[in-house]
């Protein structure tokens, strides 16, 4: 009997422990919270340095920019903010931009600013749920925010009339949310998505996190983790997958990924591209770490993000 009690006494004492770990790793990830851990994660370091100089650049061409607040209300109440810049050489044509974990809208200047000095799109930075500007207690990796995003391609119809052509562009969990969009039922003005750096799940990238941040392995925490998420979110970690909605994409996708990333591991960008149901190019940047594709060639970036996007859009007659 005594065996018993202490067999019964330990198995609590792991379920407890594990229930806490759960909570403990749903703050540090799934919360709206500052994420102090990214600020020392070497995994988003770039030898050389590369990511410092056109994020700069990018601030600076945003705050040179006339930007118009626009906000819409999620399906499930949220009132989320975008910011829109327009640009004379539209002609219907937008690029909406998503930026990436724990960031803002304002973040992505250096692609806004790609689609509208050099492609002459009108932009749209939205800040995602639970960042920026935009309401929200939790992050939702891209999966709530999917959802999101069909609203927001809606207001850019509204706001640029049936004709619209839009191209959504996102980077690493933004690219993530453009993929998880692109298995919606989209209009046909959305013509083409760009992803960079984007995780097959959350499940996966978080496992892949927790092994190489923790030294953990993914069972139990990450289940615990994504039941507390379930409960608090309203979504689990494994149904939250860009893997399975490229599946059902019908537009067309260009990947992208650094060869030397080794936040978002590089081999996720081969099981994307090999899912994915639509027309599809990749781009494999060599030596490009964690969203630092662009920084690391940008001539080369440009040039296929605009012959890509050229094949799927025009200007208006």
């Amino acid at each position: 009997m005594l065996w018993l009690l202490i067999a019964i006494a330990v198995i609590l004492v792991c379920a407890a422990g594990v229930a806490y770990a759960g909570l403990y790793f749903y703050k540090v990830g799934v919360m709206r919270a500052p994420k102090v851990f990214m600020s020392n994660n070497p995994d988003l370091r770039s030898d050389p340095p590369v990511a410092g100089a056109s994020w700069g650049e990018g601030q600076q061409w945003i705050a040179g920019q006339t930007i118009r607040n626009i906000e819409l209300v999620s399906d499930d109440g949220l009132k989320l903010r975008g910011y829109w810049i327009a640009s004379d050489r539209a002609e219907g044509r937008t690029a909406i931009v998503a930026h990436g974990y724990s960031g803002k809208g304002k973040d992505m200047g250096a692609y806004a600013k790609i689609y509208h000095d050099v492609l002459g799109f009108n932009v749209l930075i939205p800040d995602a749920r639970g960042h920026g500007e935009s309401e929200g207690g939790y992050i939702g990796f891209g999966w709530h925010d999917r959802r999101d995003y069909v609203r927001w391609i809606q207001r850019v119809i509204e706001e640029t009339g049936p004709e619209a052509q839009i191209v959504l562009h996102g980077v690493s969990m933004g690219g993530a949310t453009v993929l998880m969009t692109s298995g919606e039922e989209l209009p046909p003005q959305v013509k083409a998505i760009v992803a960079d750096c984007a995780y097959t799940s959350v499940a996966a990238e978080l496992s892949y996190q927790l092994r190489r941040m923790y030294r953990l392995p993914s069972f139990p925490f990450l289940q615990s983790a994504s039941l507390v998420s379930r409960i608090k979110a309203g979504y689990s970690f494994r149904e939250a997958s860009a893997l399975r909605q490229v599946r059902s994409a019908k537009v067309p996708i260009l990947f992208i990924h650094g060869d030397a990333d080794t936040f978002v591991p590089f081999y996720m960008l081969d099981e994307l591209y090999e899912a994915c149901g639509s027309r599809k190019e990749r781009l494999a940047m060599e030596g490009a770490g964690h969203g630092t594709s662009y920084d690391r060639d940008k001539a080369e970036y440009i040039r296929r993000i605009a012959g890509f996007i050229g094949l799927y859009t025009k200007a208006l007659p």
